[in-house]
């Protein structure tokens, strides 16, 4: 039962996504509820409800929220996280993905091809960072990083 079985991200305060974005929302929220590991570890001697949980994913004071109640609604944890260490790699990840997106539409497959390795080398780079920053308070498989990282860069885009 450790796993997300619901997530939300609280882009209120950000301006609309493009198509290509909120496709890329829909995609990894699927593909998370679908399948992940998500473990709150032990810390400080407190107990730590069992999940399933649900995560809510915000941005607030420049710092990246996890908000993680159970499935019932009691509170399992919160931890903020700097955004600094997520900043260049979402950059980065931003722009190979417009390259990427602007190639399926006119470029041959060969192209697109080596694109779409060099947005999974940063993908994997910002879900790397990301289990980084979550130890000690969270231990997520690769995937699941990468559907999380996904999701960051879906709240830095207005922000």
């Amino acid at each position: 039962m450790s796993r997300i079985c619901n997530i939300a991200l609280d882009d209120s305060n950000l301006p609309p996504p493009t198509p290509e974005i909120e496709q890329e929302r829909r995609v990894a929220m699927f593909d998370l509820l679908e399948d992940n590991s998500f473990v709150l570890p032990v810390r400080d001697d407190r107990v730590v409800p069992d999940g399933p949980y649900s995560v809510d994913l915000a941005i607030r004071d420049k710092r990246l929220v996890f908000d993680i109640s159970t499935e019932g609604g009691e509170k399992a944890a919160e931890f903020h996280l700097s955004l600094g260490p997520f900043r260049q790699v979402v950059k980065d990840y931003f722009q190979i993905c417009a390259s990427y997106f602007d190639a399926v539409k006119k470029m041959p497959p060969s192209q697109i091809e080596a694109i779409d390795m060099a947005r999974r080398g940063i993908h994997n780079e910002g879900a790397r960072i990301l289990q980084e920053r979550l130890e000690g308070k969270a231990e997520v498989d690769i995937d699941t990083a990468r559907r999380l990282f996904t999701l960051i860069c879906v709240l830095h885009f207005g922000g």
